[in-house]
């Protein structure tokens, strides 16, 4: 049995630990986990801690998929639930979709049983409005939002560089291999904005023959390329991890155009090996990990790869 879980994770993974030992579907630990990540307001990336979009307001995106049956489910721009991964875990046992967004999701999960609840932590909300009124003449301010978001969108910066996800990866003891993310998405992005941690093969995908990946920071690179799908892929026609993860960097390596920055990719195999890589993020990059030859998981340093 085996955990791959970013640095976020740390509010969770013990309990995933308990929930994997005594034999449950690996994605029981990984949706437990998640949800003491976003339940954590010291996740600022995550769940109740993470930021709003542009106009103040909490949408969250998760997927979950079990590499057994390869079903998935996904939600984009959830509001109102702090829990995302469950609904999304909801979706895929109880519709025959893999993904809803907007409305659809928020519908959904009231008819599943999820109460709307405040979303939106105080010490972000001040952070959010802070931010804008530096931008926003007094004019501005008093119509806000009725006014062209675009131009906030390119000009405004996260308060602390969010653009990360909460990921987890497992081997349960059904030699099970499953995926599952959640985040808050990008601080002040434009409302509806879907980055890649509900897209299939973009920010997640698990296949119980071969492997599993799981991608965090810039989305909007990993959607262009397919990151998890194409390293799953290549494991697939004989690649081993090492080199399906450098088929994916050299993918993302080749992109011109368009928002361009760090992905942190996270990796395991069939075989129970993993690897974790930094590609462009500037920052250290460290990792969960455990196995059953350690008493407890470990946070761990992810390789850093050349430009």
């Amino acid at each position: 049995m085996i955990i791959v879980a970013n640095s976020e994770a740390g509010a969770g993974i013990e309990q995933a630990v308990d929930i994997l030992k005594s034999g449950r579907h690996g994605l029981d630990a990984l949706e437990t986990a998640l949800n003491r990540v976003e339940e954590d307001p010291k996740v600022r990336s995550v769940g109740y801690g993470g930021w709003p979009n542009l106009i103040g307001e909490m949408e969250f995106d998760a997927g979950v998929m079990d590499g057994t049956t390869r079903r998935t489910g996904s939600v984009g721009a959830l509001r109102g639930v702090v829990h995302a991964v469950s609904v999304a875990r909801r979706v895929m046992t109880d519709l025959n979709h893999e993904m809803l967004v907007g409305e659809g999701a928020c519908r959904f999960a009231s008819e599943s049983g999820f109460t709307a609840q405040p979303t939106l932590y105080p010490d972000s909300k001040k952070v959010w409005w802070d931010k804008l009124a530096r931008m926003l003449s007094p004019e501005e301010q008093a119509k806000f939002p009725d006014m062209p978001l675009a131009p906030l969108n390119s000009a405004i910066t996260d308060p602390e560089k969010v653009r990360d996800t909460s990921v987890f990866l497992t081997i349960d003891s059904h030699k099970g291999i499953h995926a599952a993310t959640s985040t808050s998405g990008w601080a002040w992005k434009y409302p509806g904005r879907l980055g890649d941690s509900p897209i299939v093969g973009a920010g997640f995908y698990a296949d119980s023959r071969y492997g599993a990946a799981a991608c965090t920071h810039t989305g909007e690179m990993t959607m262009r390329a397919g990151t998890c799908r194409t390293i799953v892929l290549a494991m697939k026609l004989g690649y081993s991890l090492e080199d399906a993860l450098k088929i994916a960097v050299d993918e993302l390596r080749d992109l011109e155009t368009g928002y361009l920055d760090g992905v942190v990719i996270h990796a395991l195999d069939a075989q129970g090996r993993h690897k974790v890589v930094n590609f462009r993020c500037r920052e250290t990059i460290r990792y969960w990990y455990w196995d059953e030859t350690l008493t407890k998981p470990e946070k761990r340093e992810a390789e850093t790869l050349a430009d």
